[in-house]
């Protein structure tokens, strides 16, 4: 019974590791082909080595870090010529995604969206980008959240992870980021709505602005 409960233990603190430091990949606080140190994770998370090995393996496989045999763990460099490739990712399975959480949203879920709706219109374009790019990721991880399919939350989070890499690496290039971010306020409005075709639209629309944006800043 006690082994049960410290396996339980065990994974809460795993889950807890892992979001943390994918957070902080994401948002480049860990930079591009920054080395990482198990111990110094762990401590600077309050976390044993154990979660953080568990952490570190979940993100090896997002392609959020890279080891090298003999020489360690890094953060993954951010690749330009990735965005091609996550677009035409995001392009199809967005508006699939948008449509099915206009579908299938419970009360919760749309309660949810539309606090974050009312966020987005609490004076976005004085805030810092760094918030504005936290609240995006919300705004994105609520709808996949909202779609009830597992499978699709799973593999839009980690694409969406990666575009915001690319984000974050230009983003003081970026001429209209906070007009970015509100472009979600009416998309969450057809989700709440139930209006699948149009939240598809606004969805698809959405992922070409990034793309065409993260073009005009390089």
């Amino acid at each position: 019974m006690q082994q049960a409960a410290a396996e339980v233990e065990e994974l809460s603190l795993a889950e807890r590791a892992y979001r943390a430091i994918r957070d902080r990949l994401v948002m480049l606080e860990i930079r591009p082909g920054a080395p990482l140190n198990e111990e110094q994770l762990g401590q600077s998370l309050g976390v044993g080595r154990t979660p953080v090995r568990e952490a570190l393996k979940r993100l090896q496989y997002e392609r959020l870090i890279t080891t090298y045999p003999r020489r360690g763990t890094f953060a993954t460099e951010v690749n330009i010529t990735d965005l091609a490739h996550i677009s035409e990712v995001r392009l199809e399975l967005e508006p699939l995604a948008a449509a099915q959480a206009a579908r299938r949203a419970t009360a919760a879920d749309r309660a949810t969206l539309t606090l974050l709706r009312a966020e987005l219109n609490d004076d976005a374009p004085g805030r810092d980008p760094a918030e504005l790019m936290r609240l995006d990721l919300r705004v994105h991880r609520a709808i996949y959240a909202a779609t009830h399919n597992p499978y699709l939350e799973d593999t839009l989070v980690r694409h969406d992870n990666l575009a915001t890499r690319i984000w974050c690496l230009f983003v003081d290039r970026l001429s209209d980021m906070a007009g970015h971010v509100e472009e979600h306020g009416p998309l969450i409005a057809a989700i709440v709505a139930g209006d699948a075709d149009r939240a598809a639209r606004l969805a698809r629309s959405h992922v070409e602005g990034f793309e065409r944006a993260v073009r005009e800043a390089i």
